[in-house]
């Protein structure tokens, strides 16, 4: 399960909003350990595709140093879907390299908010429940 503050879905739906009719895309780190995702990290999707995202080489390399200088690792790493349902593409499935992250999904195709996060291990898509609390307790 992905428990997650309504503060970062706000964040990450907003993204997804603002980036259509491109796919944003973005990573939430965490503490390393504690799988509680806490700050919140725009990347820019380098393709500017409808259709796929790709995290810039330079800014993804960025983003990690940074998360490895503060003892963070990559809890959720989302993206969304402009035309389609949030559910992970085959594409989206070869590129997932995180074994321990959430894959969140937001889906921008109707005004109707789908927010979907799942694990993907050695290609297995497996869908999880996501519990959206006000704070972390």
């Amino acid at each position: 399960m992905l428990t997650i503050s309504r503060e970062l879905v706000d964040a990450i739906v907003a993204h997804a909003r603002e980036d259509h009719p491109d796919e944003a895309c973005g990573v939430v780190a965490g503490p390393e350990g504690s799988d509680r995702p806490e700050r919140f990290v725009r990347m820019e999707n380098a393709e500017r595709s409808p259709t796929f995202y790709r995290f810039d080489s330079h800014e993804q390399f960025r983003v990690w140093r940074d998360m490895d200088d503060r003892d963070e690792v990559p809890v959720v790493i989302y993206h969304s879907h402009t035309a389609t349902e949030a559910y992970p593409s085959r594409t989206d499935v070869s590129y997932a390299s995180e074994p321990d992250a959430h894959y969140v999904l937001v889906s921008t195709a109707s005004e109707e908010q789908q927010f979907r996060s799942y694990r993907i291990l050695d290609g297995v898509v497996t869908e999880e429940d996501v519990k959206i609390v006000e704070a972390y307790g």
